[in-house]
């Protein structure tokens, strides 16, 4: 089964429990920049993903697979069911089937 390809750069993944969402930010520059975020909300025992964002800037250049790889290792952790509102996670999880076992 294949593998989700990480960004090669320097990252940090950061999940903001009070934002509902978890971020990614480039560490390759002087300073931290915000690439994008996945955002979701509690829906009794289940955690709903809503969107992922990633800046345009950005954009095709493995982020997008990079977040949600990572925020996928969080909710783990936290052992919830997930639910999919967002066409990324879903095609996501079509090309990574691994990942279904998570999902309701």
């Amino acid at each position: 089964m294949a593998e989700p390809t990480m960004v090669s750069k320097p990252y940090d993944i950061v999940e903001e429990p009070d934002r509902n969402r978890i971020v990614v930010r480039d560490l390759s520059g002087d300073e931290p920049v915000l690439v994008g975020f996945l955002e979701y909300r509690m829906d009794g025992a289940v955690r709903t993903i809503l969107h992922t964002i990633i800046d345009e800037s950005h954009a095709r250049q493995g982020w997008a697979r990079t977040l949600v790889t990572e925020a996928l290792a969080v909710f783990a952790r936290d052992d919830v069911l997930l639910r999919s509102m967002c066409s990324y996670v879903d095609r996501y999880v079509e090309r990574f089937p691994q990942y279904r076992g998570m999902f309701e």
